[in-house]
């Protein structure tokens, strides 16, 4: 896609929508995640990166639950490639090819967040999968009541809430550079979005302790892990 972006290829449905001969070279390749298609394009590559690394880092664990926290996340990834080859398909063929296109949004052209803010937003919300699939694989190979899922789950948490409130806080500074959006606190439906997740993932990274120290919480924390996916999920679909 990105090569299509960068020689112009308007025959490419997405490239006829974002793209254009007259935009920037820097902010033509950052279009990758500037309209809903390529968002769920970078969403399914992240996820695939994040898949990739949990069963490298955990394939000499034994027992069931690493087999079944990769198939949970491999029914993640089908979900959004079942969103890539359908309504939200990147590649679709523009026919007649268009000469030009309209580019980008001009909000998304006139800073240089644009090419932070968004990765960091998406490898907080994706790694937030990474969480829930254990919680998954916990739950289909009987060990929620054995902490090891939830030590598991509380780095890769910490990692993903640590992307996610680095996302927040670009995206606060972005909202009051870019004119007209009137700050963080005017309710952007982008940055609410995002905040609400990392509210539960909080939560979560607090009682995962309560749990490992006293053996309490173990309902709540799979709730809150579920809850936390589920709202990622939504945030997305909800501002794209």
């Amino acid at each position: 896609m990105i090569v299509a972006l960068v020689t112009h290829d308007f025959s490419v449905g997405y490239v006829a929508q974002v793209g254009s001969r007259a935009t920037p070279l820097f902010y033509t390749v950052i279009s990758l995640w500037g309209a809903l298609e390529g968002s769920i394009l970078f969403w399914g590559w992240v996820l695939a990166m994040y898949g990739a690394a949990v069963v490298w880092i955990n394939h000499e664990r034994p027992g069931n639950l690493v087999p079944y926290a990769g198939t949970a996340l491999l029914a993640v990834s089908l979900f959004f490639g079942i969103l890539l080859v359908g309504p939200a398909d990147p590649f679709t063929r523009v026919f007649p090819v268009p000469m030009d296109g309209p580019g980008p949004n001009p909000l998304l052209q006139n800073h240089i967040l644009m090419a932070i803010h968004p990765p960091l937003l998406y490898l907080g919300y994706v790694g937030m999968s990474v969480p829930f699939a254990f919680a998954v694989g916990a739950m289909l190979s009987g060990e929620v009541e054995r902490d090891d899922w939830i030590r598991i789950t509380r780095r890769w948490t910490l990692a993903s809430w640590a992307f996610l409130s680095a996302a927040i806080i670009a995206g606060m500074w972005w909202s009051y550079e870019v004119l007209g959006w009137g700050g963080y606190w005017a309710w952007d439906p982008v940055e609410n979005a995002s905040f609400i997740p990392w509210l539960t993932a909080t939560a979560f990274l607090h009682s995962a302790m309560v749990q490992e120290r006293r053996q309490m919480l173990r309902l709540w924390n799979l709730n809150l892990v579920v809850g936390t996916f589920v709202l990622t999920i939504l945030g997305t679909f909800l501002t794209r």
